[in-house]
C-alpha cells in the first residue's frame, strides 16, 4: 500500500456502539485502558482479528479516542485495516465486536479472519 499510517491517510473509525463497548469494559478491568486491536497471521481466511486489553500504547501505535474509549493498532496491523471500522454488534447471535474491512476479499463465517 505504501501509505503512511502516522498521516491518517489510513484511518480506522471506531463506531458509536464500539466506543460505548469498550468503555464500559475498561472502566470494568483495573489497571487497562484500551483495546489493543491486532492482525496476525493464521485464521481460516489467511490473517486473523486479535483484541486485547491493555493499559499503555507501544511506540508504533496510532491511538483512536472516541467517546471517552481508546484503541490502539501497531503500524504493521494499520497496513491491513486501513478503512475499517470497528463496530460492536448485539443481536440475536449474541455480542462481538465485528471489523468492516473494505481490503478483504474473503472473510470466514465466524467474522474474525480474513484474506487480501
Amino acid at each position: 500500500m505504501g501509505v503512511d499510517a502516522k498521516t491518517g491517510m489510513n484511518n480506522v473509525e471506531v463506531s458509536d456502539a464500539a466506543a460505548k463497548r469498550i468503555a464500559k469494559i475498561v472502566a470494568a478491568e483495573p489497571g487497562k485502558s484500551a483495546l489493543r486491536v491486532s492482525v496476525e497471521g493464521g485464521g481460516c481466511s489467511g490473517f486473523s482479528y486479535k483484541f486485547d486489553l491493555v493499559d499503555q500504547p507501544n511506540d508504533d501505535d496510532i491511538v483512536i479516542e472516541k467517546d471517552g474509549a481508546r484503541v490502539f493498532i501497531d503500524d504493521l496491523s494499520l497496513v491491513y485495516m486501513g478503512g475499517s471500522v470497528i463496530d460492536f454488534v448485539d443481536d440475536l447471535m449474541g455480542q462481538s465486536f465485528q471489523i468492516r474491512n473494505p481490503n478483504a476479499v474473503a472473510s470466514c463465517g465466524c467474522g474474525t479472519s480474513f484474506s487480501i
